[in-house]
């Protein structure tokens, strides 16, 4: 005798007019979503794991122009001191890579995952904030690429010209790959503001009168948040948050209107 599956619905079984789902069809749909989400981060890292000579002279890059920056050093190697340092190299790298470039599918399988509980109006926006949490990722994981170079250089000299960097790829690869996740992460910052301002949890107003805390707030989360703790990294992630409160005053005073 066979068992029905309680977390299958049954074949041509009506929905709920207002698109409301019982707890068990809501965790058969969560199911579906993070099977969809695990597919696309496998994907994405078979894909860099075929371009991943690429990918690693992409993210050399910073080192070569950090070390020709140290004393006029040419060579730009990273060292193993394991047989089994290259494939956990390439596992790391494609880990990564694979996050990254599914991350439209794994954004696009949260908005259907909560769209049941979003009303007409609200689901207008979710795609705009989709599209807008892409590019600020992306534009943050490309800033600390920008900025690693000189906070390579600095930290790299802040010793004195006798010693000489012998970087082996684990350590490099690690420091920034987490450098370009964590820009990327604070880069949401305007996102998570204007969201806040339509749910009227803030108000132009009120994010206005909190400027000169946000900037010590701001300033103190960029202290702590960049592994690398150098000057450069800072600026780069403290001036555009600034810049991103401010945007966020005057995007929510455009929407008030």
């Amino acid at each position: 005798m066979a068992v029905r599956n309680p977390l299958r619905r049954r074949a041509g079984a009506p929905r709920s007019p207002d698109g409301s789902m019982t707890l068990v069809e809501h965790l058969a749909e969560l199911r579906r979503r993070l099977m969809v989400s695990v597919l696309a981060v496998g994907a994405g890292g078979l894909i860099c794991w075929i371009f991943y000579e690429s990918i690693l002279s992409f993210l050399e890059h910073p080192l070569c122009k950090a070390l020709r920056a140290h004393g006029g050093l040419s060579g730009c190697h990273l060292y193993i001191f394991s047989p089994l340092d290259p494939l956990a190299i390439r596992f790391k790298v494609s880990a990564y890579g694979g996050l990254a470039l599914a991350l439209p599918v794994i954004l696009y399988q949260l908005w259907r995952f909560v769209t049941p509980g979003l009303n007409a109006k609200e689901r207008r926006y979710v795609i705009p904030f989709i599209l807008a949490s892409m590019a600020f990722f992306g534009f943050g994981a490309f800033m600390a690429w920008l900025t690693f170079p000189h906070a390579l250089a600095w930290l790299t000299g802040i010793g004195g010209h006798s010693l000489q960097p012998l970087y082996s790829p684990s350590n490099y690869l690690s420091l920034i790959l987490i450098l370009m996740l964590v820009f990327g992460i604070a880069f949401e910052f305007p996102v998570v503001l204007v969201s806040l301002e339509m749910a009227r949890v803030l108000t132009p107003a009120k994010l206005a009168s909190w400027r000169r805390w946000a900037i010590v707030a701001i300033t103190g989360f960029a202290a702590v948040a960049t592994p690398s703790s150098d000057p450069f990294s800072m600026l780069g992630m403290m001036i555009p948050m600034y810049l991103f409160y401010e945007m966020s005053i005057l995007v929510g005073k455009l929407l008030k209107r």
